[in-house]
Protein backbone atom coordinates (compact mmCIF):
# COMPACT_ATOMS: atom_id res chain seq x y z
CA UNK A 1 0.00 0.00 0.00
CA UNK A 2 1.62 3.25 -1.13
CA UNK A 3 0.95 6.89 -0.32
CA UNK A 4 -2.05 6.44 1.98
CA UNK A 5 -2.78 10.05 2.91
CA UNK A 6 -4.21 11.31 6.20
CA UNK A 7 -4.58 14.65 7.94
CA UNK A 8 -3.22 14.48 11.49
CA UNK A 9 -1.50 16.48 14.23
CA UNK A 10 1.76 14.69 15.06
CA UNK A 11 5.00 16.38 16.05
CA UNK A 12 6.92 17.91 18.91
CA UNK A 13 5.96 21.56 18.40
CA UNK A 14 2.67 23.03 19.61
CA UNK A 15 2.09 24.53 16.15
CA UNK A 16 2.11 21.04 14.63
CA UNK A 17 -0.75 20.04 16.89
CA UNK A 18 -2.64 23.27 16.31
CA UNK A 19 -2.29 23.38 12.52
CA UNK A 20 -1.98 19.71 11.65
CA UNK A 21 -0.78 18.50 8.26
CA UNK A 22 -0.97 15.67 5.80
CA UNK A 23 1.00 12.48 6.48
CA UNK A 24 1.71 9.76 3.92
CA UNK A 25 2.01 6.09 4.84
CA UNK A 26 3.40 3.13 2.91
CA UNK A 27 2.84 -0.40 4.19
CA UNK A 28 4.89 -3.20 2.67
CA UNK A 29 3.54 -6.45 4.08
CA UNK A 30 5.13 -9.88 3.87
CA UNK A 31 2.46 -12.52 4.32
CA UNK A 32 2.76 -16.20 5.07
CA UNK A 33 2.51 -18.21 1.86
CA UNK A 34 -0.28 -20.55 2.91
CA UNK A 35 -3.27 -22.26 1.36
CA UNK A 36 -5.25 -18.98 1.33
CA UNK A 37 -2.90 -17.61 -1.29
CA UNK A 38 -3.05 -20.74 -3.41
CA UNK A 39 -6.86 -20.84 -3.11
CA UNK A 40 -7.13 -17.11 -3.89
CA UNK A 41 -9.19 -16.63 -0.70
CA UNK A 42 -9.63 -13.14 0.78
CA UNK A 43 -11.02 -14.53 4.04
CA UNK A 44 -7.64 -15.89 5.10
CA UNK A 45 -5.31 -13.13 3.99
CA UNK A 46 -4.90 -9.38 4.29
CA UNK A 47 -7.93 -7.33 3.22
CA UNK A 48 -6.40 -4.04 2.05
CA UNK A 49 -9.57 -2.08 2.77
CA UNK A 50 -9.49 -3.24 6.39
CA UNK A 51 -5.73 -2.62 6.57
CA UNK A 52 -6.28 0.95 5.32
CA UNK A 53 -8.85 1.53 8.08
CA UNK A 54 -6.41 0.20 10.71
CA UNK A 55 -3.75 2.62 9.47
CA UNK A 56 -6.24 5.50 9.31
CA UNK A 57 -7.48 4.90 12.87
CA UNK A 58 -3.95 5.10 14.25
CA UNK A 59 -2.62 7.96 12.14
CA UNK A 60 -5.67 10.17 12.74
CA UNK A 61 -5.90 9.17 16.39
CA UNK A 62 -3.72 10.02 19.37
CA UNK A 63 -0.97 12.55 18.78
CA UNK A 64 2.57 11.22 18.67
CA UNK A 65 5.68 13.35 19.00
CA UNK A 66 7.73 11.00 16.81
CA UNK A 67 6.72 9.58 13.45
CA UNK A 68 8.87 6.58 14.41
CA UNK A 69 6.48 5.85 17.29
CA UNK A 70 3.55 6.23 14.91
CA UNK A 71 5.12 3.81 12.41
CA UNK A 72 5.77 1.08 14.98
CA UNK A 73 2.22 1.41 16.32
CA UNK A 74 0.86 0.92 12.79
CA UNK A 75 3.10 -2.10 12.22
CA UNK A 76 2.06 -3.75 15.48
CA UNK A 77 -1.64 -3.09 14.89
CA UNK A 78 -1.53 -4.60 11.40
CA UNK A 79 0.30 -7.68 12.70
CA UNK A 80 -2.26 -8.06 15.47
CA UNK A 81 -5.23 -7.70 13.10
CA UNK A 82 -3.73 -10.00 10.45
CA UNK A 83 -1.70 -12.83 12.03
CA UNK A 84 -0.65 -14.01 8.57
CA UNK A 85 1.62 -10.95 8.29
CA UNK A 86 5.13 -12.20 8.99
CA UNK A 87 6.83 -8.84 8.59
CA UNK A 88 5.79 -5.31 7.82
CA UNK A 89 7.72 -2.24 6.79
CA UNK A 90 5.88 0.96 7.56
CA UNK A 91 7.12 4.22 6.07
CA UNK A 92 5.72 7.55 7.17
CA UNK A 93 6.43 10.78 5.32
CA UNK A 94 5.90 14.21 6.82
CA UNK A 95 6.08 16.89 4.12
CA UNK A 96 5.96 19.96 6.33
CA UNK A 97 8.48 19.09 9.00
CA UNK A 98 9.67 22.14 10.93
CA UNK A 99 13.23 22.09 9.59
CA UNK A 100 15.26 25.20 8.91
CA UNK A 101 15.93 24.40 5.29
CA UNK A 102 14.38 23.34 2.02
CA UNK A 103 13.33 19.70 1.68
CA UNK A 104 10.52 17.63 0.20
CA UNK A 105 9.74 15.71 3.37
CA UNK A 106 11.15 13.78 6.27
CA UNK A 107 10.65 10.04 6.18
CA UNK A 108 11.13 7.11 8.49
CA UNK A 109 10.74 3.38 7.90
CA UNK A 110 10.20 0.91 10.72
CA UNK A 111 10.21 -2.88 10.32
CA UNK A 112 8.21 -5.20 12.58
CA UNK A 113 9.31 -7.57 13.79
CA UNK A 114 12.89 -6.44 13.34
Amino acid sequence: MKNCAFFARHGVLDEEETLGQRFYVDAVLTVEPASALEADSIESTVDYGVAFKVIERIVTGQRRYLIEALAIEVAKALSERFPQIRRSEITIRKPNAPVAGVLDHVEVTVAWPE
